[in-house]
């Protein structure tokens, strides 16, 4: 049977980025740290899935449904930035150069990782689209292959009901992923956006 320790630096091994190394350091560390640090942790974690859901608009996670972005009446309801992921859309507040509104998808098209366009929120997408509200969606994906390849499938999907199409200009370099780049290269990216 597994001991305790042993069974958290399990736990903290299975975090994106994080190694045997890091866990059992991790680990160690909250066994030293007062009680209280790994008391408000564990409550943390929990009121993350308690509390924690898809805002019935945007898809993005928040604590309100809708959430704060979906409510500001100041945000421009004829934009609509579509990201990848929840990170996205924090990436791209921080530049403070966007007041649109956005959609998350929750990942990519990935057909080596059996990720289909029924596995992201494109539905839910299309059916914000139907009002006919936004004049301009820009396709925000990551720029790698499955980015890429997102970006091109729902260009195709969302030409027929002619609203501008964009996508993030340069700035970006190949491979980056949006939640890891500078607020300032990301808001060159957003004002020097095309059209595809």
């Amino acid at each position: 049977m597994s001991s305790p320790i042993e069974k958290l630096v399990y736990a903290l091994g299975k975090l994106p980025g994080v190694g045997e190394k890091t866990a059992t350091r991790l680990a160690f560390f909250l066994l030293r740290a007062p009680k209280t640090v790994s008391q408000d942790l564990s409550e943390a974690l929990h009121h993350l899935h308690e509390k924690i859901r898809f805002c019935s608009q945007c898809c993005n996670l928040t604590e309100s449904d809708p959430c704060r972005i979906c409510l500001d009446p100041r945000r421009d309801a004829h934009l609509l930035c579509v990201v990848e992921e929840p990170s996205d859309v924090s990436a791209i507040e921080k530049t403070a150069s966007f007041k649109g509104g956005y959609h998350v998808l929750h990942g990519a098209l990935s057909p080596l990782e059996g990720i289909g366009p029924d596995d992201l929120k494109i539905k839910e997408l299309l059916k914000r689209l139907e009002n006919g509200v936004v004049t301009e969606v820009i396709l925000a994906t990551d720029s790698n292959v499955e980015g890429d390849a997102t970006s091109l499938y729902l260009h195709r999907l969302l030409k027929p009901l002619h609203i501008k199409i964009t996508r993030l200009a340069s700035g970006i370099p190949a491979g980056g992923e949006l939640e890891y780049l500078d607020a300032s290269t990301l808001a060159r990216a957003l004002q020097d956006r095309r059209e595809i």
